[in-house]
């Protein structure tokens, strides 16, 4: 009963096909063990895959040692690797358990090229993915995070899911397997571990078949998760028309905003509660800002526009001049990158920065003076665009505002015979 489940799911869920080779992630508890011999009785080829981690001392140095006794004797290639765990944790400011997980399945992607493989296989069960459900509800999450663990990661598989712990103990008593126990597994300081100890079994004095009901849940969530991204696509479609900019009026019009915005600013690392403020700001004011490590969002007539953290502040573009003599009349080229100036008119040497408060230019085809500021406002500039404005200055005169409008005292005219040639180089 327990090789045809699983046999049925690897099928049902598409996991690897009969002629593939996999590679078993084998740690020697329980769940790795039962995997590995029920996927050799189903007539898969195999090898496995074992990663010391040093964490607990004898006990690591007895896990490998069965693994490698077990593997022998089942006449299965065996791949082992060790880790400094600690060490890599400590370099990277994270915790002992990503630590593990980032060189676990680093080094599995290795094996998995090394020796021809198409899946790694690893051992999580039901039991698990019902633990993962309610580790995610407490936390709190979206639908995504209520589908469990899913059968396909990538290259990773799991084919042990529709099987719980109790049937894999069964099954490995019926064949008079042993494995290793992790003492870790026994200790309750870890939330996962409190769930499994505590709280499961207080909800299975209300709901004996509560792991089982916890777990079609979750399937069926998998299927409305489905429907729900694709609606959520055709979404941001509406919402964001030219792939960058958020339409503020478009987007209010959708059913669920809110949980549609999430959805557009999580990815950009903005977390539930920065959502809810820029979700009550969208028909406030233009000019607000929010930030997260990466990304900046403006508020924007109507717009909600990102930028990434740190963009708008890179080197000094370059100025690049030509000074050239023309037989007049010369015919300006419309090309809004590119600037020509009558070069007599200039007096000093012509400088490129950023505008600032108080510049003022008259703009080419009229005849009164108009602050720069004013001019980006009327041209509705965003506040990152503002930002951005660059001008090319003799002394304390406006020449060019850089890929808008020169100024019209330095316009060529019918007389002009020397001209400079005006161009900005962006990085």
């Amino acid at each position: 009963m327990f090789a045809r489940k699983v046999s049925q799911f690897i099928e049902e869920k598409h996991l690897f096909g009969r002629g593939d080779k996999v590679l078993v992630a084998l740690s020697g508890g329980a769940d790795s063990v039962a995997l590995l011999r029920v996927l050799l009785r189903l007539g898969y080829v195999c090898e496995a895959a074992h990663c010391n981690f040093h964490l607990r001392g004898e006990e690591s140095v007895r896990d490998e040692r069965f693994v490698r006794d077990l593997t022998e004797r089942l006449g299965v290639p065996l791949h082992v690797t060790h880790f400094d765990t600690q060490a890599y944790a400590a370099s990277k400011g994270i915790s002992i358990e990503m630590a593990a997980r980032e060189l676990r399945y680093g080094w599995f992607s290795e094996r998995l090229q090394a020796c021809g493989a198409k899946v790694v296989a690893v051992a999580h069960h039901r039991d698990d993915s019902v633990e993962t459900f309610l580790l995610n509800l407490v936390r709190g999450t979206g639908i995504d995070g209520l589908q469990g663990i899913r059968p396909v990661n990538g290259e990773v598989v799991r084919p042990l899911l529709c099987v719980s712990r109790a049937e894999i103990l069964d099954y490995l008593t019926s064949l008079g397997q042993d494995y290793v126990t992790d003492s870790t597994n026994l200790q309750d300081e870890f939330m996962r571990n409190k769930l499994r100890l505590h709280v499961i079994p207080l909800l299975e004095t209300l709901n004996p078949s509560v792991s089982e009901t916890i777990a079609e849940t979750a399937r069926r969530l998998s299927d409305v998760a489905v429907v729900y991204h694709k609606a959520m696509e055709e979404a941001k479609q509406r919402v964001i028309p030219d792939g960058e900019t958020i339409d503020i009026p478009a987007l209010c019009r959708e059913p669920g905003a809110k949980n549609l915005l999430f959805e557009l600013l999580h990815p950009l690392g903005f977390n539930a509660a920065q959502v809810d403020d820029v979700f009550r700001a969208l028909q406030g004011e233009s000019g607000r800002m929010f930030y997260s490590r990466d990304w900046t969002l403006l508020i924007d007539r109507g717009r909600l526009i990102r930028r990434r953290a740190g963009e708008g502040t890179e080197c000094l573009p370059e100025l690049l001049l030509k000074r050239m003599e023309v037989e007049p009349p010369f015919t300006v080229p419309h090309d809004n990158k590119v600037a020509y100036v009558d070069a007599e008119v200039v007096e000093g040497e012509l400088v490129l920065r950023k505008w600032q408060s108080g510049d003022k230019f008259i703009p080419f085809g009229m005849k009164g003076f108009k602050s720069v500021r004013n001019y980006l406002r009327d041209k509705k500039f965003s506040r990152f665009d503002k930002e951005n404005q660059w001008v090319v200055c003799d002394g304390d005169r406006v020449v060019w505002l850089v890929e808008e409008r020169v100024d019209n005292r330095f316009r060529v005219t019918s007389e002009t015979r020397f001209i400079i040639k005006m161009e900005v180089k962006f990085v």
